[in-house]
């Protein structure tokens, strides 16, 4: 993440922030994969449907901060660097990952507290590599 964006990102998560509160990780990430697969369908029959103009989805960009006690979720605005709307905030403790798999572009993992049915898929860019491992250290491995 670059400098502006780093800074607009801590701007607005630091009135958040409770006391003695310190930021360990602010990144971009996304919280939801689409498959190469079905991104390939979708491009083939946009490009068929609309007479070659091909449409390729992709997900949207979020912030994630990590803080000594809690995570913050930020939507990302991909033109400008500012974020543009804070999606959820949850408590660090107890909380815990998968493995993590890594890919050709991106890595990720599965972020859960045991005995909840829902869990939160977090993927890092390539270049994310630095920060996915402090956040994964900070996390403890689920047991199976």
């Amino acid at each position: 993440m670059n400098g502006k964006r780093r800074r607009l990102l801590l701007a607005t998560v630091e009135p958040m922030l409770e006391p003695g509160e310190r930021v360990e990780v602010a990144t971009v990430v996304n919280l939801s994969t689409v498959s190469v697969a079905r991104t390939a369908a979708f491009a083939a029959a946009s490009a068929l449907l609309s007479g070659g103009m091909a449409v390729i989805p992709t997900p949207t960009p979020m912030y994630l901060v990590m803080t000594d006690r809690r995570f913050f979720v930020f939507r990302a605005d991909p033109v400008f660097a500012r974020p543009q709307e804070h999606l959820m905030t949850f408590p660090r403790d107890g909380l815990v990952r998968s493995e993590i798999k890594e890919r050709v572009l991106n890595s990720s993992f599965v972020a859960s507290y045991p005995g909840y049915e829902q869990c939160l898929r977090i993927v890092f860019p390539l270049l994310g590599r630095k920060d996915r491992n402090t956040v994964a250290a900070a996390l403890p491995l689920a047991t199976p």
